[in-house]
């Protein structure tokens, strides 16, 4: 059988160093990887393929939380134990899901029966790590077999097409697999929906137009800043023309 490859994040090196001397003691594991944060884990992941990841809950950049959610968008999606030295509410939810989590300091006995019965996460479980971190930093993009990490802040705007989002950044398109609806929701003080397709960022709104179409009609489009592109705004939502001002 071959080894059980894993790669361990954690922000403190002491504590990577014991998960690593642990590791040592059990037959058929050999550590592929490590990482101080959720961001750098899913970089390594996706050119290692690890088999489990030894997830810290609290790291700098990226929380652990949150590096689970990306990770299951790898083509290879690994087992996911979480790590951590408190956070008790977290530890509850994870085992009423059985998502399993090992208790800083780490006993050989226990990381050993976490990895025995250590499986990827399933949809239901994945909705527990969704609950307990509602709010991402980044959106993960799968694209020709990698996971893109796309900053939240950078985004301008969402629009819905087919079962697809355009994701619009100022360098470049992306398209995501995910809900408009469940977007808006959550980041209801980050994105504005001026359609029933389309969200835009708040803070990229540089202001309103109205333009006059062939047919003589008008209606009015939002300019964003650093965008050629403007986009129409249904009559629906023109009261944001108001609120916001012209």
């Amino acid at each position: 059988m071959s080894p059980l490859k894993i790669l361990i994040a954690d922000d403190e090196a002491p504590a990577r160093h014991r998960l690593k001397s642990l590791l040592a003691e059990i037959p058929n594991c050999i550590v592929v990887g490590e990482a101080a944060n959720g961001r750098d884990v899913l970089s390594m992941a996706a050119a290692v393929q690890p088999d489990v990841l030894l997830l810290d809950i609290r790291m700098p950049v990226m929380d652990g939380i949150e590096a689970a959610k990306h990770a299951q968008k790898l083509s290879c999606p690994p087992a996911i134990i979480f790590t951590t030295a408190y956070d008790a509410h977290a530890m509850q939810a994870f085992e009423l899901h059985a998502v399993d989590y090992l208790l800083k300091p780490i006993r050989l006995d226990r990381l050993r029966m976490a990895l025995a019965r250590a499986h990827a996460l399933r949809p239901a479980q994945m909705a527990a790590v969704h609950a307990l971190s509602p709010q991402r930093t980044h959106f993960s993009i799968h694209e020709r077999g990698r996971v893109l990490l796309v900053p939240v802040d950078d985004v301008l705007y969402l629009r819905a097409e087919m079962k697809y989002l355009t994701v619009r950044t100022a360098a470049r398109e992306y398209l995501l697999e995910d809900s408009l609806t469940q977007i808006e929701q959550e980041f209801p003080h980050r994105f504005l929906r001026i359609h029933r397709n389309c969200l835009v960022n708040r803070d990229a709104v540089q202001g309103f137009e109205r333009r006059r179409e062939e047919s003589g009609e008008t209606h009015w489009v939002v300019l964003l800043k650093g965008l050629q592109e403007a986009l129409p705004v249904s009559r629906r939502q023109q009261h944001l023309v108001r609120e916001l001002g012209r």
